[in-house]
């Protein structure tokens, strides 16, 4: 896959799971008090892993597949039913190579701009799609374009999400973007990218996952699977 290094392996999942709590400045009115999912863009660990997560499922290149299976890359997919129903049999590949598949909404909507029961449709909606495709609920949901309100996470809880991962980079095929202002990569971020192909990009998913993980082997931390951190 003309990788400048061999991926490193990342450490066993932990014992103990870190303590998930929302991010500073991205809470909710009441977010402690109700209970709701919280909104991290990092996970709290020494070791110097990150985790690899994919948004919506527009592209599906068979190369791909055939590149995280051959390389044992971990990441988590997050899904819109709008973009996967064409080929719900793609992602049930996926599923069975070890990709986690988790819910980013029927259509891909700007949340906030829609009521409680909107919210709730486009979230529940998508949950009861992954439990008759793929077998099973997700834990996970990312609200598209990381936009929430407060009733997203109320809408979110009510379709049994425990979590609501965001990121703090993200990376393209051609450069990469960081949430922080000193462009560093740390321990526990979650990296962001998206089912894109030449179509969108300036190259092919193979070509990103390439520089992903060009420059975190680089920089020596290897990519865990974040389902194992929660």
């Amino acid at each position: 896959w003309r990788l400048a290094a061999v991926p490193l392996t990342p450490p066993p999942p932990p014992a103990t799971r870190p303590r998930i709590t929302t991010r500073e400045g991205f809470e909710v009115r009441g977010h402690e008090e109700l209970g709701l999912p919280p909104v991290f863009t990092t996970v709290p660990v020494r070791q110097k892993v990150v985790f690899l997560t994919i948004d919506d499922g527009a592209e599906k290149d068979p190369a791909f597949l055939r590149m995280m299976n051959d390389l044992r890359v971990p990441y988590t997919a997050f899904l819109s039913d709008y973009l996967i129903k064409e080929d719900y049999g793609y992602f049930r590949r996926m599923r069975a190579d070890g990709a986690a598949l988790n819910n980013h909404t029927l259509n891909h909507r700007y949340l906030p701009a829609l009521s409680f029961r909107r919210q709730q449709y486009e979230i529940c909606g998508m949950q009861d799609v992954l439990r008759e495709r793929y077998g099973a609920r997700a834990p996970l949901f990312r609200p598209p374009f990381g936009n929430y309100n407060r009733d997203s996470l109320r809408a979110a809880k009510s379709c049994g999400i425990r979590y609501v991962p965001l990121w703090n980079e993200e990376v393209f095929v051609d450069r990469w973007e960081y949430r922080e202002p000193d462009r560093r990569i740390r321990p526990g971020d979650i990296v962001l990218t998206h089912f894109r192909g030449r179509g969108d990009w300036k190259g092919t998913m193979p070509d990103m996952v390439r520089r992903f993980l060009d420059k975190v082997t680089a920089e020596g931390y290897a990519v865990a699977r974040l389902e194992d951190y929660l």
